[in-house]
């Protein structure tokens, strides 16, 4: 908190994480605070904490307070008389006072993905946080609130019970939330004001925030059509007021001018949530090791008899003389004495001996794996233990562009599986390391440039033509994508356009407001992560219904800096087809053919190569790719690696 005292602080603001529903990026969320004197801000997006991690780093680093939050649907009890519906449910407020309070937060979020069934709403019910809300202080939800809701339909009795059953598990801790938009509930609030009185509980205002500006409203609507599948012009949809942005600190005091304590205590709260996320070291789960060894001297044995045994079946027999048989074997074991105190003192052998294991795994139940590929082609160390089966030697690949003491970075091996039999090989990790310690990582899909014009357009109801037409104006480039705004600034048709129709005005308008937003969340292609504890000790989880595993909340820009390191599993269409080769091979002709000891200069393979006849082959299929075979005309494997 600053030394100036504060006299209002937001406690309820959606940022861009609430997905297709909160419009605040991050970023300029802090800027707002900063121009406006604002030494601290809640974050609480709905039913989620995807932006945690981002918003406490960046606060901090802009002197704001940050409060780790979330807005959670409480499911209210079914009515006796089946007039209300098992999953009606109303919001209420959760911010972290203290690390207990973070980890409890954490764990009751996962569980409402995780613990629903695949069609349920996502909620927070009363069962599931009993004994978990040491260190939360809990928001009631203002007029939309559970409490709220129950006097709206004049169940006095039920409120009193609910609030009774919040007041227990909260001590000292419980807020009576009072918020008015647009043509507030009076009455309801007075209601709310006599019940805090009644039961010496705490008043707090907010303001439930969703955009920045007032002026931001009608962007706002949109996003909130978009995401419902609805029209502007619609009546009988989801919406919110334009009171619904971040207010100044007087505009909060003017709007609760008769009941000042409501504003006081935003900052007594404030003042009482401390905790906020830090980045944190690598930590991974302990390796099984032979003999209670260390993790280091495992990987020492390992690589030592895995290299002999790579040089006794794939190097030395290649060659007669006896002094450059000795001269090899000198070479490689130097350069693997010189790798493996690097690793175990960058504190990664277990990182080393974690995915030789799984992959060693898949090869024994003889699922394709790949050879391997990136900067970790470049260890001798990997190489021995079978992570990758390429020989960094002969190639001259560097370890330090993998491993570099001098410029600490995580290792990251690139791992491709047969990608029909990928899953049996997570499910292995599952199995060895435990199902609750094991899981995906977060990604999220944006607003680009081309399809919230289209999206804005429709909510707009223009027609399809025209709809069509200026989106077409706004280049698609998937590996450079190019932002609304620069569309406009580097085309003078789409720049007439904006500033003679007004429709088209509008429709860029909004887009521009809406451009980067996210819009739903999915899962990582690639990305696992196995922690030391079960990961809901870590990071909260998210549930995608189209996976059998949890993902973390934090994507992969994020996850890393919670102290969990990112493994990649990717499925390869490539390896399954040189499976069904090999066994069709053995089954025609008895032959079994090792991979790993075809030679590397086939003139055959070459020329077929030469003529452009890629289709199937990884990373050499794409139309451009075969135009530069056929122009250089590849005779060697060096010409391969230099295309």
């Amino acid at each position: 908190m600053s030394s100036n005292q504060p006299s209002f602080v937001h406690l309820r603001v959606h940022s861009a994480y609430s997905l297709a529903e909160g419009a605040i990026k991050l970023g300029k969320l802090l800027d707002t605070c900063i121009a406006q004197n604002m030494p601290a801000v809640a974050v609480t997006d709905t039913n989620n904490l995807f932006g945690a991690m981002e918003f406490c780093l960046s606060a901090v680093k802009k002197g704001i307070q940050p409060i780790i939050g979330l807005q959670a649907h409480f499911q209210l009890p079914a009515d006796k008389n089946a007039q209300r519906q098992k999953t009606h449910c109303a919001p209420i407020v959760l911010l972290a006072q203290s690390m207990t309070g973070y980890q409890n937060l954490c764990r009751l979020n996962s569980w409402m993905y995780t613990k629903k069934l695949p069609n349920d709403p996502v909620v927070i019910t009363l069962e599931m946080m009993q004994g978990f809300t040491d260190g939360l202080i809990c928001l009631t939800g203002g007029t939309q609130g559970p409490l709220a809701n129950l006097l709206l339909e004049n169940k006095e009795d039920a409120a009193y019970s609910w609030l009774n059953d919040f007041k227990e598990m909260f001590p000292s801790r419980l807020y009576i939330e009072l918020t008015r938009h647009g043509n507030w509930d009076r009455r309801i609030d007075k209601r709310l004001i006599e019940l805090a009185h009644e039961n010496n509980l705490p008043l707090v205002a907010t303001n439930n925030v969703y955009f920045l500006k007032k002026e931001f409203y009608e962007a706002h609507d949109a996003l909130l059509c978009i995401a419902d599948g609805r029209y502007i012009l619609e009546t009988d949809r989801r919406r919110e007021t334009p009171d619904h942005y971040f207010k100044s600190a007087s505009e909060m005091q003017i709007l609760f001018s008769d009941i000042p304590e409501a504003i006081d205590n935003t900052v007594m709260i404030a003042k009482r949530c401390h905790y906020y996320l830090t980045e944190l070291k690598p930590t991974l789960p302990s390796y099984p090791t032979v003999g209670g060894r260390s993790e280091e001297e495992e990987l020492i044995d390992l690589s030592r008899k895995g290299l002999q045994w790579r040089l006794e079946k794939y190097i030395l027999p290649l060659v007669a003389d006896a002094a450059e048989r000795e001269n090899l074997t000198k070479q490689y074991t130097e350069r693997l004495e010189i790798e493996l105190p690097i690793i175990n003192n960058m504190g990664f052998p277990g990182y080393f001996l974690i995915v030789a294991d799984y992959i060693r795994w898949a090869k024994s139940q003889d699922i394709p794996v790949g050879l391997g590929r990136g900067s970790g082609a470049g260890s001798l160390v990997a190489w021995a233990l079978g992570i990758i089966d390429i020989d960094p030697i002969p190639y001259r690949l560097l370890f330090e562009r993998f491993l570099n003491p001098d410029r600490v970075s995580m290792p990251d091996f690139d791992v491709d599986f047969c990608q029909s039999r990928r899953d049996e090989v997570i499910a292995y990790v599952q199995e060895k390391y435990g199902k609750d310690y094991v899981g995906q990582i977060i990604t999220f899909g944006e607003l680009k440039a081309r399809a919230v014009v289209r999206d804005v357009g429709r909510v707009l109801q223009m027609s399809y033509g025209q709809v069509d037409r200026i989106s077409k104006m706004i280049p698609n480039n998937p590996t450079k994508p190019v932002t609304l705004q620069e569309a406009i600034d580097s085309d003078p048709e789409l720049k007439r356009l904006k500033d003679s129709e007004e429709s088209v005005a509008r429709r860029l308008t909004i887009a521009l407001q809406l451009e980067g937003l996210y819009r739903h969340a999915s899962t990582h292609a690639a990305g696992i992560v196995i922690g030391n504890k079960p990961l809901d000790q870590i990071v909260p989880l998210y549930q995608d219904s189209r996976s059998a595993l949890p993902a973390t909340q934090f994507n992969l820009k994020y996850i890393e800096q919670t102290g969990l390191l990112k493994f990649d599993f990717l499925g390869l269409k490539t390896l399954t087809v040189l499976k069904y080769a090999l066994d069709n091979i053995k089954q025609s002709s008895d032959e079994e053919i090792d991979l790993l000891a075809l030679p590397t200069d086939n003139k055959k393979a070459y020329e077929i190569l030469a003529k452009g006849h890629t289709i199937g082959i990884f990373q050499f299929e794409s139309s451009g790719m075969q135009d530069a075979m056929r122009r250089v005309k590849p005779d060697r494997l060096e010409d391969l690696i230099a295309l």
